[in-house]
C-alpha cells in the first residue's frame, strides 16, 4: 500500500510539471528523485539562439518559451518557481536557493521573461520583478541593494559557449565528468561574479569525485 501511494505522489507531480509547462520545442517531463540534479520539466533539443539584453551582462532565449538566460558562463531557468543553473544548455540542473541568485539575473526586466508566472501581472515591463515582495523581507535584508544598478557601466556580457552547438540529441553528454571536461577544453572564460564562481565549484565536484573513482 506504501509503495502504491508513493507511485500515485510521483504520478502526480509529473502530471502537475506538465499542466505548468507550454513550449515550441520539443519537451520532456520528469521529477529528479534521489540524484544531485533537479528536473526543470522541459528540455531544449539544441543550442538555444541567446541574444544579449540591452545594458545588461545577461542573454536570453527569445524562441524558447521559458525564462531561459545566460550569465557569466551559466545558464539560468526560472521555472515553477524556483531557478536553476547548469554549465550546459539541457542540464543537468541544479536548484539555486534565491539568496545565492546573482544580482543581474534579479536585475532583468519582466519583458524578457517568455513564460513569466501569474504574478508578474500589473507588474511593470522595464522593470525588475519585485522580489522583495515575492521572496520576503528576511530575503531583501540578505540581498539589500540587489535592484540599485552599480554605478559604473554594466560589465560586458560573457561569451556564449557556442561550441555547444556540435552537442545536441545523442551527441549530447549526459555525464557531469564529460561536460565538464568537454567545458574545459572549448570555453576559457573565468566567471567574474562571486556567487558564480561558487556555482562553478559545486558543478565541478561531481566530475572530481568521479576522476578518484576512476583514476
Amino acid at each position: 500500500m506504501r509503495k502504491f501511494r508513493h507511485a500515485l505522489l510521483v504520478t502526480g507531480m509529473l502530471m502537475s510539471l506538465a499542466s505548468c509547462t507550454s513550449q515550441p520545442v520539443s519537451v520532456g517531463v520528469g521529477v529528479g528523485i534521489g540524484t544531485p540534479h533537479a528536473s526543470i520539466g522541459f528540455y531544449v533539443p539544441a543550442y538555444p539562439r541567446l541574444a544579449a539584453i540591452p545594458g545588461y551582462p545577461v542573454y536570453y532565449a527569445p524562441y524558447i518559451q521559458a525564462n531561459f538566460f545566460f550569465y557569466d558562463g551559466l545558464y539560468w531557468v526560472y521555472q515553477n518557481d524556483l531557478w536553476y543553473s547548469s554549465s550546459w544548455y539541457n542540464g543537468p540542473w541544479w536548484v539555486v536557493e534565491p539568496r545565492y541568485v546573482p544580482a543581474p539575473i534579479l536585475r532583468v526586466p519582466v519583458r524578457y521573461y517568455r513564460k513569466p508566472p501569474h504574478y508578474f501581472s500589473g507588474w511593470r515591463a522595464d522593470a525588475p520583478p519585485r522580489w522583495n515582495e515575492h521572496w520576503g523581507r528576511e530575503w531583501e535584508q540578505r540581498r539589500s541593494g540587489w535592484d540599485k544598478a552599480p554605478g559604473q557601466r554594466a560589465p560586458a556580457a560573457a561569451p556564449a559557449p557556442v561550441y555547444q552547438q556540435r552537442y545536441s540529441g545523442r551527441e549530447y553528454p549526459r555525464q557531469v565528468e564529460r561536460q565538464r571536461e568537454l567545458h574545459e577544453q572549448n570555453y576559457r572564460y573565468q566567471p567574474r561574479d562571486p556567487l558564480v564562481r561558487q556555482r562553478y565549484q559545486e558543478e565541478a565536484m561531481p566530475a572530481l569525485k568521479g576522476q578518484k573513482r576512476n583514476p
